[in-house]
């Protein structure tokens, strides 16, 4: 994996140095996986209420001709910018009637159908845009990286930080070796910003007439509506999101994973607040171990530690770090311990520096984006695929990256085991859970006072395979009339 991430980045480099060619319609014509860049794209928007309604924003100077949302009333305000759009509650059904008109499809539903819209997308021979994180487990991540090399369409996660200058010019300083080797990564977050560490609601509400419930459920297993769920609060749900870690590593992993040209992790350990079996924690930190990498001309890559925190959690105030200033930058920060010097950036890989107070002159060596992170996937969606310059995050990166961000998410859930886990990545398995572990979570925390004396009655699940149960989350087994592609 390491030798694939470093052939990745040295053809992005010779990307940058080659510069930005747009082949002329008279020579390509537009053929299949081509629109000539004097043309508009016609694209699809799933899951619009939320954020995909920014990033159609974004893009709205092309024809977009197909809008579906499972909620309707969420989404009406964007219905109401695009009058010309055709509208769905099924995606499937707008694939069905739009897909032979449609150039290019934009995922922006919860993390947990992300891998169904984008692959059915792919298969269909349509260029993806895909908001973060890009899939809900390891698998379908794997998925999605391994279509759309086969299908050769352009595809974008929508970190869009990493089309920034922050990132491009902490890769010039790591790469120049400003900073030395680097063994040590420390990261946090001040997400949450929605409810967590909840117990699964009881109570069973009406589901609103504008809302396909089961449409919104997709693959997951069927439970009675509650609008604690939806919309937007999915997030700190197990079936539906990914919690503080999905929403927002995407965003501040993403300078380690590039600066550092990472790979599969080869361990992974979690911990955090009270563990629930439907909710994510409130908070958490994950330890993930990355093996040495192919040294770089000017400086070395060996194994290094990435730590994550979120929820209010936070590495130590690092020795140096000036009076007075402010870890947090933007939803979080990172910082790098080079055996020369230690940088630091904020979320988004936002205005790094290092702790010298030194301002390195090092050499270019990613291309400069001179537009928004969605136009620029507009850009690679009009090229022909033998002279499409990759975007900032195509799937081939942004794939591998997801795989680190979940498997954060399998380190807290197999926290239980209360071992530091063994990745086979390639294999996409644990090498060291005995196979009669067991492992157990909490389905309702029963805390209570009751006559001023303090009452501890936690709801348990029976003891369940810790194999199998790890295998559930890095493969999900879907719903019945859900299903993902063949593995290419």
């Amino acid at each position: 994996m390491a030798n694939f991430t470093r052939r990745k980045f040295l053809k992005t480099g010779a990307a940058a140095i080659a510069g930005l060619t747009i082949v002329p319609n008279t020579v390509l014509g537009k053929s299949f996986g081509h629109v000539p860049p004097s043309d508009k794209l016609n694209i699809l928007g799933v899951g619009i209420g939320g954020r995909g309604a920014q990033v159609l924003r974004d893009m709205n100077s092309q024809n977009i001709i197909g809008l579906c949302d499972v909620d309707w009333k969420y989404s009406d305000h964007v219905f109401k910018e695009y009058p010309n759009a055709k509208r769905y509650r099924d995606y499937r059904k707008m694939f069905d009637e739009l897909g032979k008109s449609a150039d290019a499809v934009v995922v922006a539903t919860a993390d947990h159908t992300h891998a169904l819209v984008a692959s059915q997308a792919i298969t269909m021979g349509k260029h993806v845009y895909v908001e973060k994180p890009l899939t809900h487990t390891v698998y379908e991540s794997r998925l999605l990286t391994k279509l759309a090399d086969k299908y050769q369409v352009a595809t974008q996660m929508g970190n869009q930080g990493s089309s920034g200058e922050g990132v491009r010019k902490m890769c010039e300083w790591i790469w120049n070796g400003e900073i030395g080797e680097v063994t040590k990564v420390e990261t946090f977050t001040d997400r949450p910003i929605w409810p967590q560490g909840m117990n699964r609601p009881e109570k069973v509400e009406k589901v609103p007439s504008s809302l396909e419930w089961d449409l919104f459920l997709g693959p997951a297993k069927y439970r009675d509506y509650n609008s604690i769920y939806t919309p937007w609060n999915w997030r700190g749900w197990w079936d539906f999101g990914t919690g503080a870690l999905g929403d927002m590593a995407c965003h501040i992993l993403h300078p380690v994973f590039k600066g550092l040209q990472l790979g599969y992790p080869t361990k992974v350990q979690g911990s955090s607040t009270l563990l629930l079996t439907d909710c994510a924690p409130s908070a958490q930190s994950i330890k993930f171990t990355f093996p040495a990498r192919p040294n770089l001309p000017k400086v070395g890559m060996p194994e290094v530690e990435v730590y994550w925190y979120d929820g209010g959690l936070k590495p130590m105030r690092p020795e140096g770090f000036p009076a007075g200033k402010e870890m947090n930058h933007q939803g979080g920060c990172v910082i790098f311990y080079g055996t020369k010097d230690t940088l630091v950036c904020g979320c988004y890989g936002a205005d790094p520096w290092l702790m010298s107070g030194r301002t390195p002159s090092a050499p270019k060596v990613l291309r400069a984006i001179d537009t928004s992170h969605q136009m620029d996937w507009v850009r690679a969606c009009k090229e022909s695929a033998a002279n499409r310059v990759q975007t900032a995050s195509p799937f081939s990166e942004a794939g591998p990256f997801n795989e680190m961000v979940v498997m954060g998410v399998l380190g807290v859930r197999l926290q239980g085991l209360n071992q530091e886990l063994h990745w086979d990545g390639a294999n996409m398995r644990f090498t060291n859970i005995d196979p009669a572990a067991t492992i157990r979570t909490v389905i309702k925390d029963g805390f209570q006072i009751k006559d001023g004396h303090p009452t501890f009655n936690k709801t348990m699940t029976d003891p369940v395979n810790a194999q199998a149960f790890a295998q559930e989350l890095i493969k999900h087994t879907y719903r019945d009339g859900w299903k993902l592609p063949d593995m290419p």
